[in-house]
């Protein structure tokens, strides 16, 4: 499991050059069928279409990449689409970029240009989520310990999914593989062993718009 960033919710932007409308859909796939299912998908959404270019990228460690230029001259398209994928570090992502051709030329400048901007737009009005490896792990206290340890989690900037209050406290905490075992010391040492660390799944997380994602 390593840190990357992924489409949470896909989307799509639009751009016009010279009165040609390049319109680029996102979506988060995790194989190689289904990158090529959602390229079909769009084919035949945009069948009146002069072009639909893709690109993809699938995988985190061993990583799949393939891109199309769809009748757009050789590396206009489908290479421009995927260089934009690439720099902006998301993995497991599916773009494809349809054009509607507005009867002027481009040339290859700008197409690559087009096609690179559309992919950008499109990604933009994305939400992208930054996966963070880590564990599920519960923290269960004496009521006396609340206040210090949930001032040192916000000073860690430690993720959490849900508190218990019960005959004692437990907050269900989300730490990451990196930071795991420097928190559990810092736990330790600042409430002298009194807070009980109980580690649970491994699970990917993150935040969109403020709210706590499991993966």
């Amino acid at each position: 499991m390593i840190k990357h960033k992924a489409v949470y919710r896909g989307g799509s932007g639009e751009i016009i050059e010279k009165k040609s409308r390049f319109i680029a859909n996102v979506k988060s796939v995790e194989t190689v069928e289904e990158a090529q299912a959602y390229i079909e998908e769009m084919r035949k959404k945009y069948w009146d279409a002069r072009h639909n270019c893709s690109a993809f990228s699938v995988g985190t460690e061993r990583v799949i990449t393939r891109c199309s230029d769809d009748g757009e001259p050789g590396g206009t398209a489908g290479k421009p689409i995927l260089e934009v994928i690439s720099g902006s570090g998301i993995h497991n992502i599916v773009v494809v970029v349809t054009r509607y051709f507005g009867g002027t030329l481009l040339g290859t400048g700008g197409l690559v240009r087009a096609y690179t901007d559309a992919t950008r737009a499109g990604i933009e009005n994305s939400d992208i989520v930054e996966k963070i490896p880590g564990r599920r792990v519960d923290l269960a206290m004496e009521y006396t310990d609340l206040g210090k340890l949930q001032y040192l989690l916000a000073q860690n900037e430690v993720l959490t999914e849900y508190t218990e209050y019960t005959d004692k406290v437990i907050i269900h905490a989300l730490f990451s593989e990196e930071d795991k075992e420097r928190l559990k010391k810092k736990i330790t040492e600042a409430t002298s062993g009194r807070v009980t660390v109980r580690e649970g799944d491994e699970v990917y997380f993150g935040t969109v718009g403020g709210e706590v994602i499991i993966f």
